[in-house]
């Protein structure tokens, strides 16, 4: 019985797996994609948001009649959770819009706005309990109404104390380390509302000034909320993210066979929904086929690891050119049946070869181009495997010039052969240069 009631309030052993994701909570103003992206999230925030706007309108009442500033204090705090979720639901609104020719990606930016007004609000709002509270120090005035006043101040407590429940109780139902870690969050805040009932108490046993500076600590909570807070919105507004995104966006990529490396990784948020941009190399020998069915499961490995992705774009690195510029002619598709891939002239610290990147070749492949030289003569270059590597063959020496020319690829794989005619002809500008060299 006892463990049933420590893991309802969530003192409990109760685990759940967060796979590669960091838990992480939201600030007043942004709301953690991994609540927005689910139904029973998007409900737990709207409640939250009823249960303490109810809490914040009784501690109102309050503060009018006994004038605490550390009730008003504390009335401030708790209105910046609840205004929490607004953001959420302005973004959910105007997200429904489809994209215009104006608004080519739709309004998910509108949740920043939204986040920054928020901030503005809370700052202003916290000037003014800031000031009240400074102001009763050096001009003390009495505080009434003392049992209302420690009333209010445990309604505070158990509304933030409810909220914490049940965003506890929520995240383990959907497996959220965002609204576990709110709801620790909210216990939190409940103590600062405890601190107005002792506010209360010192003013009760003679100590008046009990209450401004019980205002003035909860004042410098508030201020806490607004640096993080117009950090987080602005960091979003700056196109910025969190480290260990982009770090998870290279763990999905060393999930996919076929990829050689991440040439680079960004992401944007747009509001509550995430862009990720990523370039990666690969073998560039392969077929059109065979490099979009490893961007395809690049894609699927990264809606799975980041639950907020909402669009994902793979690129291609362009090859990068060895030992300098080359104006080498365009490279041959080879398509056969022993072999597939794409032959081509390339510049290494030796200088120019023939290589051959294969995507699919037949076991034990000899591969051979043979090219047709003027007077008949036949100019042969065997390719080699590059470092050991059958799926990089290289010629030994250079073709001769002109790179112009007709040839064959000569292919052998045990007693079965094939041979696939091509021709290469130089670029325009490095044609002249023989011309007048």
């Amino acid at each position: 019985m006892l463990t049933k009631i420590l893991d309802w309030f969530g003192f409990g052993s109760h685990g759940h797996d967060h796979g590669h994701h960091e838990p992480h909570g939201h600030t007043h103003g942004v709301i953690d994609a991994t609540i927005a992206t689910t139904e029973q999230g998007i409900w737990a925030i709207k409640w939250s948001f009823v249960i303490l706007a109810i809490t914040a309108a009784l501690q109102v009442a309050v503060v009018v009649f006994s004038g605490s500033v550390a009730l008003l204090a504390d009335t401030i705090h708790n209105i910046a959770d609840a205004t929490t979720a607004i953001p959420l639901w302005i973004a959910f609104a105007l997200a429904r819009r489809k994209p215009t020719r104006t608004f080519t990606y739709g309004l998910g930016r509108v949740e920043d706005l939204a986040g920054i007004v928020i901030v503005l609000i809370i700052l202003a709002s916290a000037l003014v309990a800031g000031y009240e509270a400074v102001n009763r120090l050096f001009n003390p005035q009495p505080v009434q109404f003392l049992g209302w006043l420690a009333a209010a101040g445990v309604i505070g407590f158990l509304g933030n104390e409810a909220v914490a429940v049940f965003r506890i109780r929520t995240g383990r139902q959907i497996n959220s380390a965002a609204l576990i870690a709110d709801g620790y969050h909210a216990r939190t805040d409940g103590l600062t509302s405890l601190a107005v009932v002792a506010g209360a108490i010192g003013v009760w046993l003679g100590y008046p000034l009990a209450d401004p500076i019980i205002g003035l600590i909860i004042t410098v909570a508030i201020f806490g909320i607004v640096w993080q807070s117009a950090r987080s919105v602005l960091t979003r507004m700056l196109d910025g993210v969190e480290p260990g995104l982009i770090d998870e966006v290279h763990h999905a990529a060393g999930h996919v066979a076929g990829i050689d490396k991440v040439v680079d990784a960004r992401a944007r948020w747009l509001g509550h929904k995430l862009h990720v941009n990523v370039e990666i190399a690969v073998n560039d020998g392969l077929l059109l086929a065979a490099a979009n069915n490893i961007a395809a499961s690049l894609k699927a490995e990264l809606f799975a690891h980041i639950p907020a992705l909402d669009v994902a774009t793979v690129r291609f690195a362009e090859a990068a050119v060895e030992g300098g510029h080359h104006h080498a002619p365009d490279p041959f598709l080879v398509s056969g049946r022993l072999a597939s891939g794409l032959l081509e002239i390339v510049d290494t610290p030796q200088g120019e070869r023939m290589r051959l990147r294969l995507s699919r070749h037949a076991e034990g492949l000899l591969a051979n181009v043979a090219i047709e030289r003027a007077g008949g003569a036949v100019e042969s270059l065997p390719l080699s495997p590059v470092c050991g590597d059958h799926h990089d063959l290289q010629s030994l020496i250079a073709p001769a010039e002109p790179h112009e020319f007709s040839a064959r690829l000569q292919l052998a794989a045990g007693s079965d052969t094939e041979d696939l005619p091509f021709a290469m002809a130089e670029p325009e500008g490095h044609r002249n240069e023989h011309a007048h060299g």
